[in-house]
């Protein structure tokens, strides 16, 4: 008998922290469960400790070649055999009740996919600091159907709002099939949104419970090396594809949404192609740059006016998490390898 949920896992360079994502996975309420471990081509110790469970519910599959985060996950989702797909990050955890009550909640209303709010814990701390709902502004005590257009009005880089492509829902693994659904291996950042994207273009029934049952590390090692300038180009020529769609054209609001997605893009591309030149001492590439992006000005006095903004919730009003979020979601939400 096939298993209920496929846990797919990828990893790369994270020994100290995939022993505690495996055994959250294998101890879950719900027993009938594949967990499919991916290894990235790492050079740490991350196989070594994968391959020290003995349960036989557990499967490690190590990558010959580097494929990125896309690319692992693909894997595993063409070697899973559940019902459900769940996705795990190798430095994250379940809790014990996760799969069950999700599984549950996402037959009673007949669901192809299904999330949960995520606990907000930083390396290092016993405890979360906050979670994604209640960062987001939005008031949500109950189990919600999420539409499409929601989705990405919520979801604004670097701005304050639910975030649900931070989520890692349950996804009925016969829907992800019947539409030819993967990860795309040409993003390497924020995959998570983009597949989530496709799914809903395709009609599927998403709900969000607003319990949380996921722990979301954030974690200086996985920040990204290289700058912000690949993830915005990515996320302009992904918006850009999604807006070509006819399905989409005739969405009106839909096309407003991602409209305003990609001027937000858009305007951060032109910010930083001036910026990080700024921040390596490249002068006159700055320069050519602000030539080229001439509102560069007007976006650098905006970006300075949030930071003071912020700087006065921390430090004068007491708001703790006033840096939290737009932090942790650089660390985090780009990739994992």
């Amino acid at each position: 008998m096939n298993p209920k949920v496929s846990i797919i896992i990828p990893a790369y360079n994270t020994e100290t922290y995939i022993e505690k994502a495996i055994k959250s996975a294998l101890d879950q309420t719900l027993n009938n469960i594949e967990a499919i471990v991916v290894d990235d081509c790492s050079s740490d110790r991350t196989v070594e400790v994968a391959k020290s469970f003995t349960d036989q519910r557990l499967k490690v599959i190590v990558n010959q070649q580097n494929l990125g985060a896309a690319g692992a996950r693909n894997r595993a989702l063409r070697a899973a055999q559940g019902e459900w797909i769940a996705v795990l990050d190798s430095d994250d955890w379940y809790a014990p009740e996760r799969l069950e009550k999700l599984v549950s909640l996402a037959n009673e209303k007949n669901a192809d996919m299904i999330a949960d709010d995520l606990y907000l814990i930083n390396d290092g701390e016993a405890s979360p600091w906050s979670t994604l709902i209640e960062e987001s502004g939005e008031n949500i005590d109950k189990i919600t159907q999420i539409d499409i257009v929601y989705f990405v009005e919520t979801d604004v880089y670097r701005q304050q709002g639910l975030h649900l492509g931070l989520t890692k829902p349950l996804f009925r693994r016969e829907f992800l099939v019947q539409h030819g659904i993967e990860y795309d291996e040409a993003i390497r950042m924020g995959q998570d949104f983009w597949l989530d994207m496709k799914c809903l273009i395709k009609g599927a029934r998403f709900f969000l419970e607003p319990r949380p049952y996921y722990f979301y590390r954030s974690r200086p090692g996985s920040l990204v090396r290289q700058s912000r300038l690949p993830r915005l180009n990515q996320s302009c020529k992904a918006t850009n594809s999604f807006m070509q769609q006819e399905v989409v054209k005739k969405n009106p609001a839909l096309m407003r949404a991602l409209s305003h997605n990609l001027a937000v893009y858009k305007k951060n591309l032109a910010y930083f192609e001036v910026v990080e030149p700024l921040k390596e001492g490249k002068w006159s590439t700055a320069l050519t740059q602000m030539g080229k992006n001439p509102q560069f000005f007007y976006y650098f006095i905006l970006q300075a006016s949030n930071i003071i903004q912020r700087r006065i919730q921390y430090y004068i009003m007491g708001n703790k998490s006033a840096f939290h979020m737009s932090y942790n979601l650089e660390k985090k939400r780009k990739t994992t390898n």
